[in-house]
């Protein structure tokens, strides 16, 4: 019952910058950490961002520097802001966020469906 959608992504030049959004909707109790994700054709799921209920960010050394996660708790958002974007930071983007859906349940991964993200000339 719970979802998490991506948007934002699109086609940008190398340099250029974008922002993505992930909305998480459905049955939610709770959300603990939020996180970005990306995967390049051919290449195994990589970890880039994570924020932690407690508002601590972490960053892929890849990224640091250049992406900033964020996030609102008050409407159940997580963002990504990436700027000095490379080549290589083509990927798809997905979205993950740990959810209990009651107070009961236990802490669950949910995944975007996610979005395109091309660095090109």
């Amino acid at each position: 019952q719970v979802q998490l959608v991506e948007s934002g992504g699109g086609l940008v030049q190398p340099g250029g910058s974008l922002r993505l959004s992930c909305a998480a909707s459905g049955s939610i109790f709770s959300i603990n950490a939020m996180a970005w994700y990306r995967q390049a054709p051919g290449k195994q799921r990589e970890w880039v961002a994570r924020s932690f209920s407690g508002g601590r960010i972490i960053h892929t050394d890849s990224v640091k520097g250049r992406f900033t996660i964020s996030r609102d708790n008050a409407k159940n958002m997580v963002y990504l802001q990436m700027n000095s974007l490379k080549p290589e930071d083509t990927a798809v983007y997905y979205c993950n966020a740990e959810i209990k859906t009651t107070y009961w349940a236990t802490l669950i991964d949910y995944w975007g469906q996610g979005t395109q993200v091309t660095v090109s000339s």
